[in-house]
């Protein structure tokens, strides 16, 4: 069943060029299952109020990266849209950004965007304008390209090196 919202949301995903996923992205839940990083499940585990790293591809050159980010959050309209990602060090130093200019629905969107950084681990949060930084983060190893996600509540999470993959 769709509801008003969300198919006002797919027609001007539509309209905006911001469909992705071939068109397979639905209206989902808090209870709701989500394949992420690794494909391991996400049952009813995400808070959707928070934005949600669910996944996260990197490609390139030791030095330049271009990362393809995956958020799932419960978009509210322009007061609580995901309105950016970022890629951090380990030590929460800002490397990258993606801003994102208007809400997406609830459902998942890929967004790309090139970071140039020396780091060998980094941290891919996604945030919204209401809560900042929490919900699911990934950490990602640019040396071997694996990822492993973490769930972090309503505030970021600190990471070291041995939550590196």
């Amino acid at each position: 069943m769709y509801t008003r919202r969300s198919l006002l949301a797919g027609t001007a995903a539509v309209l905006g060029g911001c469909l992705e996923n071939g068109g397979e992205d639905e209206e989902r839940g808090n209870g709701s299952s989500v394949t992420g990083t690794e494909g391991e499940r996400i049952d009813g585990e995400l808070d959707l109020r928070e934005a949600n790293v669910v996944d996260v591809s990197v490609e390139g050159e030791e030095g330049t990266y271009t990362f393809d980010v995956t958020l799932y959050h419960d978009d509210e309209g322009e007061d609580g849209y995901a309105d950016r990602w970022v890629v951090e060090s380990l030590d929460r130093k800002e490397v990258g950004r993606r801003e994102l200019a208007h809400p997406h629905g609830t459902r998942r969107f890929t967004r790309s965007s090139t970071v140039a950084t020396d780091e060998s681990c980094v941290v891919v949060r996604g945030g919204d304008r209401t809560h900042g930084y929490g919900g699911r983060a990934v950490v990602v190893n640019l040396k071997t390209g694996e990822a492993r996600g973490f769930l972090q509540g309503e505030e970021p999470s600190s990471f070291d090196e041995g939550d590196c993959p």
